[in-house]
């Protein structure tokens, strides 16, 4: 049986991509740039993982210059604050069936995770604004980015998240949206199931145990999984 579930937050408990990208545009030009990401853009840029480092493969890939020049950390700590004004005004909610994944597997006793390549405020936001709760009282252990060496796709996050839980892989499914998070969990020794975000439907999902297209599709999974010992 699964003794713990662990949940990727962005494009997996909700679609926060699109306030994300508003939160960088929004932010941009109190620092006198003229950038804006369009969602196109933003799609490619989502492969880099971690704000910051995504603002640094802009700078080099796309506009050729050194990213020295830009106070990436600066810009960043105010997106964080514009990222979770945008969410406070409720208009990101939970994925379908994310919410009763959680009931039931916390009603069940099934231990609640994240492992995430956003910071803490972020989750502590999204978590506040979709169930009226701190995050810390929804999952036992919040593993994020800032508090590893290497975000995902190395296994970094979900070996802390691991250490947290004080569990062993093959106790664990990972719930994730991309293909960076699928390649972190298994790297990981973790089983994942894959729903792809709206950001994330083009990925390559190869190796997952099960990929679907709403987390409300999960009964099957997880019974074919022996995640719910029966009622």
């Amino acid at each position: 049986m699964i003794k713990a579930l662990i949940f990727d937050v962005d494009g997996t408990l909700a679609e926060t991509e699109d306030a994300h990208r508003a939160a960088f545009n929004d932010t941009f030009p109190a620092f006198g740039l003229n950038w804006h990401w369009s969602r196109d853009l933003y799609r490619e840029l989502l492969k880099t993982t971690g704000g910051k480092e995504r603002m640094h493969a802009y700078a080099v890939h796309h506009l050729g210059i050194d990213p020295a020049d830009i106070p990436v950390i600066d810009i960043h700590k105010r997106k964080t604050v514009r990222y979770g004004e945008l969410i406070a005004e409720g208009t990101v909610p939970l994925r379908p069936g994310i919410a009763s994944l959680i009931n039931d597997a916390d009603a069940r006793g099934v231990r609640l995770a994240v492992a995430t390549t956003t910071n803490v405020p972020n989750v502590d936001a999204l978590i506040r604004a979709t169930m009226g709760v701190p995050a810390c009282d929804v999952f036992e252990v919040i593993a994020a980015g800032d508090m590893v060496k290497a975000k995902k796709p190395a296994p970094d996050v979900y070996a802390l998240a691991l250490h947290g839980l004080d569990l062993r892989g093959k106790d664990c499914l990972a719930l994730e949206d991309s293909r960076n998070g699928l390649l972190s969990a298994k790297a990981a020794g973790i089983s994942c199931v894959v729903c792809p975000s709206a950001y994330t439907d083009c990925d390559d999902f190869t190796g997952a145990v099960a990929v679907v297209q709403s987390f409300e599709n999960l009964d099957t999974i997880t019974k074919a999984n022996m995640l719910f010992v029966p009622a």
